[in-house]
């Protein structure tokens, strides 16, 4: 008989520490990238225009692509016209599939850094480039609004021990 774990819903603690964990905090538009039981790089980024369109909350990475395809406007993946960038790496927020909410490039990078999007998380493309291979499929994603250090958020989301 064989048994098939899936790698999105892991059996006990979630995240371990030391995984991969990412935070973004929308009160200083910044994404961090917590591995290896420390902050291992922060970066800037745009989310959206009013505080509800990026939706807050603990969820998980289900869906990575490299050129994604912009399905709005039929836009191929690596056209420049395309909104989304080199990389989209999705989560579920609000029970969608991880093809609505993501962290992606983008083809304006004066954007990043405001508030700006219809609720995704924007990003220069040389930077979601770089980290989209440290983020597997099954990683936890806190999307908050806080004035707390990185460290402290990671420790209390069990992704630093």
């Amino acid at each position: 008989m064989t048994f098939f774990l899936s790698p999105l819903w892991p059996l006990g603690q979630n995240p371990v520490p030391g995984d991969p964990f990412v935070i973004v905090n929308k009160t200083k538009n910044e994404l961090a990238l917590i591995d290896d039981n420390k902050v291992q790089t922060i970066v800037s980024v745009g989310t959206g225009k009013t505080q509800e369109l990026t939706p807050e909350g603990l969820f998980t990475i289900t869906v990575k692509a490299k050129d994604p395809y912009f399905r709005k406007n039929n836009i191929p993946g690596g056209d420049p016209k395309n909104p989304l960038g080199s990389r989209w790496i999705g989560f579920d927020a609000k029970g969608t599939d991880g093809r609505i909410y993501g962290i992606h490039g983008t083809n304006q990078p004066a954007s990043i850094g405001k508030y700006v999007s219809q609720g995704c998380i924007r990003t220069q493309n040389e930077v979601v480039t770089s980290i989209f291979p440290l983020i597997p499929l099954g990683t936890k994603i806190l999307v908050i609004s806080s004035n707390k250090s990185y460290e402290v958020l990671a420790k209390e989301n069990g992704a630093i021990k």
